[in-house]
């Protein structure tokens, strides 16, 4: 005799909206949100709220026993974030390689939400797996590499460089390293990376096993480009010390100042000695789809592997990153185990099984990331996107200009889409050490003073032991009028701060 829970014929789940309700809540969340895109310019880019601030802001009482309607939510929410967060849609957000997100992109993740797709093997989420697919392909030929290659959507920037670390630990250890581990081979296993290169490195050195002292930091050029003399007298100390050198990697557009790597040069090192070829292009690889492109960026073609962020120089929102690998069997090599509970058959009729994705990376269950960015390439197009590029590094550009122009200001660096410099008060030389240890300070105060001010904001980089402003202009509301307003905001800061540090001025 077979049984049914009591009441599931007209079962009502609090956490299901009906029809009506969903698309109220949906359109005056639209429109909410409509507004506050066309408001960014008049908002404050932040307002530096502290965290207890924002703590009373939700509330700080216990979980809720009842529920509560959720179009009254949807409101309070939105005014709160809309209000209270740090904007990096804003006109005059310069500070970090994180973009304004194109709206389409958020009018996606709605959609990939309501799919609710798991992107984990093809049979559960076959025309996701599909544009996935396509997307990674398409973000190959943007950057010129090649399309035949392998790939897969991840979170940021971190993840698709340790995607693309372990793939070359499988595919370059003289034995198989996933089943026998490190210490089946006496030889330390080594990679080699500028002293610019992103931090990733070590936390991809760390997770791996074979620990950060196994990094070869290496020097630089005055440009912060890797030193390749200093590269290949390293490897072949390695070598000659009894390690094994496995993996180099290349940066195409640094943290700091944008720099990019003589690429062109670590593609010779990585051929000459049979080592895999890996470059962080995470901010600065779309700038290859410039006709205009410099021959050291152009070059990431040459390389093994590749990763690249669409949510830094593409416009997606976040979380969009995807790695790139020239032979797409590196993948499932340095990833694929076989469970039975994923055991598929080939659904396919013609034979062209579909991508399972947990056989390409770490891991399993898997949100649809890559929606956002396919209907972004779709929606802008390869012109559209070398557009906003290309208007990206003029406005960058103007900035270096504009401080090289103005005598309280003192411009440092430019390269793709990123300026540095410095707030030096009129008279005041910087010649010495005991002057750079002032302008340090006042610079260093002076970034604080800008990023919780609202009308602009910055942040900062090291360069030869001096503390520089750090503009990256990634953000297609900036114009020009936004760029020209910068120096007189910095300046008349700078001003104020220097009168209370250095009340004696020359």
């Amino acid at each position: 005799m077979s049984s049914k829970p009591q009441g599931t014929d007209t079962r009502i789940a609090p956490a299901n909206l009906d029809a009506e309700e969903f698309r109220t809540a949906g359109h005056r969340l639209v429109d909410s949100l409509a507004d506050f895109f066309s408001s960014l310019p008049e908002r404050p880019i932040t307002r530096a709220d502290s965290p207890q601030v924002a703590r009373e802001l939700i509330g700080t009482e216990g979980l809720p026993e009842h529920g509560t309607d959720a179009g009254a939510l949807l409101d309070e929410v939105t005014r709160i974030l809309t209000a209270h967060s740090l904007h990096n849609g804003h006109p005059r957000f310069l500070g970090y390689i994180t973009s304004s997100a194109a709206p389409l992109g958020a009018l996606a993740d709605l959609l990939a939400a309501s799919i609710n797709a798991n992107v984990v093997k093809w049979d559960l989420s076959p025309i996701a797996s599909e544009i996935e697919a396509q997307t990674v392909r398409w973000l190959a030929e943007l950057t010129g590499f090649p399309t035949d290659c392998g790939g897969l959507m991840v979170s940021g920037g971190n993840l698709a460089n340790i995607i693309a670390f372990m793939t070359a630990r499988t595919a370059q250890a003289a034995w198989d390293v996933r089943a026998r581990g490190l210490h089946a081979e006496p030889r330390q296993l080594t990679v080699y990376a500028s002293k610019q290169t992103h931090t990733w490195i070590e936390k991809a050195a760390d997770v791996t096993g074979i620990g950060t002292d196994a990094i070869r930091w290496i020097d630089t050029d005055t440009d912060q480009r890797i030193d390749i003399d200093a590269l290949e007298r390293c490897v072949d100390a390695d070598v000659a010390a009894g390690c094994l050198p496995f993996m180099i990697v290349g940066t195409a557009g640094n943290v700091s100042t944008g720099a990019v790597d003589s690429l062109p040069d670590i593609a010779a090192v990585c051929a000459k000695r049979s080592l895999w070829f890996h470059v962080d292009g995470a901010y600065g690889a779309p700038a290859a789809a410039l006709p205009e492109a410099s021959p050291e960026l152009k070059a990431l073609a040459l390389a093994d592997s590749i990763a690249l962020d669409p949510h830094k120089w593409l416009y997606a929102p976040i979380e969009a990153a995807c790695v790139l690998v020239r032979n797409p069997e590196t993948l499932p090599n340095a990833f694929c185990f076989q469970p039975e509970y994923y055991s598929v058959e080939a659904i396919a009729s013609d034979g062209a099984p579909g991508n399972n994705y947990y056989e390409l990376g770490l891991q399993n269950t898997r949100g649809f990331r890559a929606l956002k960015v396919w209907l972004g390439l779709r929606h802008v197009g390869r012109s559209g996107y070398v557009q906003m590029i290309r208007d990206d590094i003029a406005l960058a550009q103007q900035i270096y200009r504009l401080a090289e122009a103005h005598p309280e200001l003192e411009a440092c660096t430019q390269h793709l889409s990123i300026t540095t410099f410095r707030y030096r008060p009129a008279g005041y030389s910087g010649r010495n050490a005991t002057d750079d240890d002032y302008l340090n300070k006042l610079n260093r105060q002076l970034l604080t003073k800008l990023q919780t001010g609202g009308d602009i904001y910055v942040s900062n980089a090291i360069i030869g032991g001096r503390y520089y402003l750090r503009t990256c202009v990634v953000n297609f509301r900036t114009t020009a009028a936004d760029i020209e307003a910068l120096p007189e905001i910095v300046v008349a800061a700078g001003r104020h701060l220097d009168s209370r540090l250095r009340p004696t001025r020359p």
